[in-house]
């Protein structure tokens, strides 16, 4: 019999979990509350780099906790040059900070207690702006969803993520049911070039111009999974991309967009919408490893 956690149940163990880190000094206002909590993070991990003070499971909790922190920031409008400061400001402490430091010690063993229960949950919901990753460490024999978010083109329904039999799946995949339509010739994943467009993009929406895009073609496509399909599917095609890819995405700010495109021989493109959200922090879940 499998032990887990819904993933709204698992999202709020998470919260009680690193709650416990709190060391900043409370400011008052929202916005400079959920920078604090950023920047309690940032020290933990700091300190451990420094002290070795947790173990490696406890530590991608932490890394998890950190980039969600990170996207709750940036979504109350923390601008990024507050975070790079708190980030920067926390590890200067966390170098100051002897490792027998009383106050340190009585830290590292709420956050070992708090993480205790968190540990068990093999599901979580990483919920952004308009959408939400969803995450699954649970080993099966079947390939299913590790990390997935859903979206749409027209009538068919649209899926990606990460996907494989266990939690270390690392190669990102799109599946779509098309109804109706020929089955495209290629797929290709369209997101922000960080180098030549370093800002974020949010006008709109949207993306930026095409001199400023990033574009990533699926290496290989086949029918998809039974467990990779939305409910009521019967078929779809699977087209899996880069971990370069996965890479790419995970360092775009979470309030960004990014498309799937789906090409035809006549000329005529598909586009799925999706939200690059807590896509981070859904990987460092995963690499907490299976349950």
């Amino acid at each position: 019999m499998r032990i887990g956690f819904s993933p709204r149940t698992a999202s709020r163990m998470l919260a009680a979990a690193v709650a416990v880190m709190t060391l900043a000094a409370p400011v008052g206002a929202a916005r400079a509350a959920v920078t604090d909590a950023f920047y309690d993070r940032v020290f933990m991990l700091a300190a451990h780099q420094k002290c070795d003070l947790f173990e490696p499971r406890l530590i991608a909790a932490l890394d998890a906790a950190a980039l969600q922190a990170r996207g709750a920031a940036l979504r109350a409008g923390t601008p990024v040059a507050d975070l790079t400061s708190a980030a920067a400001r926390a590890q200067a402490r966390a170098s100051r900070t002897a490792c027998d430091d009383s106050d340190l010690s009585r830290v590292k063993a709420r956050v070992q207690a708090g993480f205790a229960g968190w540990s068990r949950a093999a599901r979580m919901s990483f919920p952004g702006d308009r959408s939400a990753w969803r995450g699954d460490r649970y080993v099966s024999r079947e390939i299913g969803w590790r990390l997935v978010q859903d979206s749409v083109v027209g009538g068919s329904p649209v899926r990606f993520g990460l996907a494989g039999q266990g939690p270390t799946a690392t190669s990102p995949v799109a599946v779509v049911s098309f109804a109706g339509r020929p089955r495209p010739y290629a797929a290709r994943l369209v997101m922000r070039d960080r180098v030549q467009a370093p800002r974020v993009w949010l006008t709109g929406g949207g993306l930026p111009p095409e001199s400023a895009r990033r574009v990533f073609f699926a290496a290989s496509s086949r029918a998809a999974a039974s467990g990779l399909l939305t409910e009521g599917a019967r078929q779809g095609e699977a087209w899996t991309f880069s971990s370069e890819a996965a890479d790419a995405l995970a360092q775009l700010d979470p309030r960004e967009s990014f498309v799937i495109e789906f090409l035809f021989r006549d000329d005529s493109v598909a586009s799925a919408r999706f939200e690059a959200g807590d896509f981070a922090a859904g990987r460092a879940f995963l690499a907490m490893g299976s349950v």
